[in-house]
Order: C-alpha cells, then structure tokens, then sequence
C-alpha cells in the first residue's frame, strides 16, 4: 500500500499491523515504518544537532528528507492510527516532537513520564548497533531493575516504540554515547503543557550550546 502521510515516508500500515500488548502497559513495538534507505537520507538532511538531549523540532531547521518524516509525525493519519490501536482519541490532542542525534551515558535512567504526557511514540534511525543491549529502551515490569523487562527495543532504522503513560509505564535503557538518532513524538493533556516543554527544551539547549562543558 502506497504511504499517504503528506511526507509519504512514513508506513502507516506498519503501525496498524504491530501487536498491541497490555502488560506491564499498553504498548507496541513495529518494524518497517521506514526503510534503510529512506532513514539513510532522512540521517543525510538531520538538523546540525551537536549535544546530546532532545530538542524541540519548532527550534530546528528541517528540510528534505527530514522533513517528509516529520511532516508524518505531525499528520492527522498518525493521530488517527494512534486512536484505532490505543482507543485513546489524539485527533484534538496538542503534540511535540522532540530530536536527538547524540547520548551520553546519563541518559535512559528508569522513569515513568509526567502525567502530561498521554502517549509517547518513538521513531529510530540508526544504520546499525552493537548487540550489547546499551542505547536499547526497554519495558521494564517495575521501576527498580534493568533486568526486569517484558521487551527491548533495538534503535535501528524503522524500529518504532509507542506507549501510553500510565502509573505502570516504566521505561529506560542502558547507558549509551554516542550517536543515536531518535524522533519523538509525544501526545500531551494540553495546549498550555506543550509551550511550557517547548520553551524549557529550547532554553535547555540553548544554554548548552553557550556552555559547552554542561
């Protein structure tokens, strides 16, 4: 089926198929939402990001192939895929899509989201990996223990990981630096919340630039 997202990168229908599990929360994991060589050139056109840590995409220059994933992102058709697998409606729901291109080893701690986040949906990108388990989010069946998960997910090209938050939604990988490409798009409770984490991610990102042993 031909990808009908206005970037026509994204493949829908890989989200569609991906088993949904509920334990220890709702989540899935797909493969195939891009191909190798459409996340080679969506690598190729990736904002010149050079700290580790998300940023806000509204702080970026995006363009080519870049762009086309984001535009998916930001589609109404995810939001409506979303709602089908999740039964949660996003179609209303204020969304921000965060990039990294880097880690560093204090990142990836075990966490559960803030209660403004509905449901976070992670996009990977990376060319290739080393097998260690490092850099490999996990869902984890409790907050205490690494070795503890119900699935990994390796961060290669068209791996996706999207959950919704809930007091069980404990999630984290093991330290890793380095590159890692990673989009993330995440469905907040309002529109006041997406400016306050927009504006703290771009102050966040600013000050390291100016500081760049932060």
């Amino acid at each position: 089926m031909a990808k009908t997202g206005p970037g026509g990168m994204l493949d829908f229908d890989a989200l569609r198929s991906a088993d949904k599990r509920t334990q220890p929360f709702n989540y899935f994991i797909a493969k195939g939402a891009v191909t190798e060589d459409e996340a080679e050139a969506v690598r190729t056109d990736y904002p010149a990001i050079n700290k580790p840590g998300y940023l806000p995409l509204s702080k970026l220059e995006a363009s080519g192939a870049f762009k086309r994933l984001t535009d998916d992102l930001n589609s109404p058709e995810l939001a409506e895929v979303l709602t089908e697998k999740f039964g949660v409606d996003f179609t209303g729901k204020p969304r921000m899509i965060t990039v990294r291109r880097l880690s560093q080893k204090s990142d990836g701690p075990i966490h559960n989201d803030s209660k403004s986040k509905i449901l976070t949906m992670l996009i990977y990108l990376n060319k290739e990996w080393d097998g260690t388990g490092a850099g490999c989010i996990r869902a984890l069946n409790g907050p205490d223990d690494f070795d503890d998960f119900a699935e990994e997910v390796p961060p290669l090209s068209g791996y996706v990981f999207a959950f919704l938050r809930d007091e069980n939604s404990w999630h984290g990988h093991l330290p890793y630096e380095g590159e890692r490409y990673v989009i993330q798009t995440t469905f907040l409770t309002s529109q006041e919340e997406l400016d306050r984490k927009e504006n703290r991610g771009g102050l966040q990102y600013f000050l390291k630039k100016l500081n760049p042993f932060q």
